[in-house]
């Protein structure tokens, strides 16, 4: 598998990274070790997991399973080139006691549990799952409302992560400063911040990115140019809709949608015309629409890595066939047709 190097920060990373949030819950430990094995054996260097981990659901009494899990797999296979990614969970999660949201003094709590539960004496990048002040993300956009926000508070917090995530660093506990769920402004306030003070600058953003959820492709996508701060999808198979397996609005025995019917607010009643569109598409030119999901978000005019995830070996195997797919321009001028039409689904 290719490996380019991610943004500024000098790692060369697999263009796959392999996401974790199934393990412990609809993955069990042995099933998520083939998974890792898989991976790796493929080319795969690097892994994304969570403190809040596994999910569907996410639940106090398993948060920091799935980092467990991975950190028997590293301390068994002692893997040389590994890249490891993890989070730290935002305010208002059921994961954490009381909802605590995201301080100073809890980023070094929860990089030294993540580190004790990997067995790893470095976090390659660590990221804070959602700010602090909430954004548009989780299909919050159609409401938001950012007018209860306080700006002198909020650069504070900024600059009190900042300064634990450069102690951390110097510390040797983590090597990157990086976010997931944020907005342009807040990105952007983040490197501002970091410049001026000469704390850590980010290295990624993990935002959801899909065909059927592109709300990257612009003012962000400016900023992940202009900052090279890559994107890291995450939920480029819209969460199981572009596989086509609930096309029609079925929902199959043992699916994500049979523990969660909403997928999360996915489920609209323009998302199946979207749905059909792309898999007309994968049809009529002889993709997989796994692979033509996954390879669309490689095309991108910035640089974008998508987190595939699956619940068992067999899926998993089955999208890594699809690491060297190409999408011609006919292929991708189609998808932008089918994006113009039904945009924002979801």
């Amino acid at each position: 598998m290719q490996k380019e190097q991610l943004g500024r920060t000098g790692m060369n990373v697999s263009v796959y990274c392999l996401g974790t949030m199934t393990f412990g819950n609809e993955t069990d430990e042995a099933d998520a070790h083939r998974q890792l094995d898989l991976a790796w054996e493929r080319g795969i260097n690097f892994l994304d997991a969570a403190e809040m981990y596994p999910v569907n659901p996410v639940a106090f009494e398993t948060a920091g399973l799935t980092e467990e899990i991975v950190g028997r797999w590293l301390a068994s296979r002692k893997p040389a080139d590994a890249i490891l990614a993890t989070k730290i969970t935002g305010a208002g999660s059921a994961a954490v006691q009381d909802g605590a949201a995201i301080s100073g003094a809890r980023l070094r709590t929860v990089v030294e549990a993540s580190l004790k539960r990997m067995q790893s004496d470095c976090i390659d990048i660590f990221q804070l799952h959602w700010p602090n002040r909430g954004s548009y993300h989780f299909r919050k956009g159609w409401g938001f409302d950012p007018s209860h926000q306080n700006r002198v508070e909020t650069v504070a917090h900024m600059t009190e992560v900042l300064q634990m995530a450069q102690t951390l660093i110097d510390e040797g506990k983590i090597r990157h400063f990086a976010l997931s769920n944020e907005t342009a402004w807040g990105t952007a306030t983040w490197v501002r911040l970091a410049e001026e003070a000469g704390l850590p600058r980010v290295a990624s953003i993990q935002n959801e990115y899909s065909m059927l959820c592109r709300m990257f492709d612009l003012d962000l996508a400016e900023l992940s140019v202009n900052e090279d701060i890559p994107l890291l999808a995450y939920s480029a198979l819209g969460a199981g809709l572009l596989t086509g397996k609930y096309a029609g609005n079925v929902t199959p025995e043992n699916t994500r949608r049979a523990r969660s019917p909403e997928l999360g607010g996915r489920i609209t009643p323009r998302v199946f015309e979207a749905v059909s569109g792309y898999l007309a598409i994968a049809n009529e030119t002889g993709l997989d629409p796994v692979h033509m999901a996954y390879q669309w978000t490689r095309t991108r005019p910035f640089q974008c890595i998508p987190i595939v995830g699956a619940r068992n070996t067999a899926q998993l195997e089955h999208l890594l066939n699809g690491v060297d797919v190409t999408l011609d321009p006919q292929v991708r001028a189609a998808i932008d047709k089918v994006h113009r039409a039904i945009p924002l689904p979801f």
